[in-house]
């Protein structure tokens, strides 16, 4: 960790949260399955990417439009489709769990609080949990993908003029809502992915990692006061020009069991309930592919790109 601002203080995630849900219903859900959503699926507060019950859609058409464009619809959906809301929550708990994000509780697959009745009480995350969900996220190929695409056309019921040209579906296009990818109005050179999100009781939270000259540096924020593309692009300059000469403040944790070896008992281990900084309100924090368990980060994603160009 390069730098941190109240790194474990926890926050309403608003639609960062998106991140755990794809995380953990990418390995459950076949990518060519189609699931039909119900009404109230369809009816839910928020963004939407506009479905009907009267058609099904593909499972990868739901993560497209869960990622890009933050579909909360389309969360909804993706839950019915692993056996509903309560075992999706429990998984995505448990999922938190499994990559030691301790501060992560999950009440709902999109992010949504008050339009559910849910409090930080009852939904909550951390920056630094944020980095951890989004580092283990970015080593799925499928994730990377449905955070990396610009454009995608999402199927809908064919128009009548469609129909009467033989044409059974039809369907419109969706963007992505991440400013900092190429070609886009805040892009950033070497920007891997990330998501963005909103909410009046949440304000402004934003992960991302981005990759340059062979390292690769993770940001978050929490409460922002404003669209958080410059600000996260301030923390990334920063975080590149700022490798190799600042000292760490800590490290990222590792998925997994945390119980110390006996060989490793006294040596520190990695803590992510341990604060690395200060500040009552609001969070941000910056994680790079330098010095001790930081390296994790930058040696995922390196796996991810590797594989992504094979």
């Amino acid at each position: 960790m390069l730098a941190a601002k109240n790194p474990h203080g926890r926050f309403l995630p608003a639609s960062t949260l998106k991140t755990l849900t794809a995380l953990t219903l990418i390995p459950k859900l076949r990518a060519d399955q189609t699931v039909r959503p119900s009404q109230e699926a369809c009816d839910v507060e928020g963004t939407k990417v506009g479905m009907t019950p009267k058609m099904s859609y593909k499972v990868s058409d739901l993560f497209y439009a869960l990622m890009m464009m933050s579909a909360n619809d389309a969360a909804v959906t993706l839950a019915e489709a692993n056996g509903g809301m309560e075992r999706t929550l429990a998984d995505m708990n448990a999922e938190a769990r499994r990559i030691n994000a301790r501060d992560t509780l999950a009440g709902s697959p999109n992010g949504l609080d008050r339009d559910l009745g849910l409090s930080v009480k009852t939904q909550h995350t951390s920056a630094y949990d944020l980095v951890l969900i989004l580092r283990e996220a970015m080593r799925n190929a499928d994730f990377r993908r449905y955070v990396q695409t610009i454009d995608h056309f999402f199927p809908a019921p064919a128009t009548k003029k469609e129909r009467k040209k033989g044409k059974k579906v039809g369907g419109y296009p969706i963007h992505t809502h991440n400013r900092m990818l190429p070609g886009q109005s805040h892009a950033y050179r070497g920007m891997l992915g990330g998501k963005n999100g909103y909410t009046i009781a949440a304000k402004q939270t934003f992960v991302a990692a981005a990759r340059r000259d062979g390292h690769t540096i993770y940001i978050s924020l929490m409460g922002a006061d404003r669209p958080p593309s410059d600000y996260a692009a301030e923390l990334l300059d920063w975080g590149f020009k700022a490798r190799g000469k600042v000292k760490p403040v800590g490290e990222l944790v590792p998925p997994g069991d945390l119980t110390p070896k006996k060989a490793d008992a006294g040596s520190g281990g990695m803590l992510a309930d341990t604060p690395l900084g200060g500040g009552s309100a609001g969070g941000w924090g910056l994680a790079a592919g330098t010095a001790g368990g930081a390296l994790l980060a930058a040696g995922l994603v390196f796996v991810a790109v590797r594989r992504r160009r094979g």
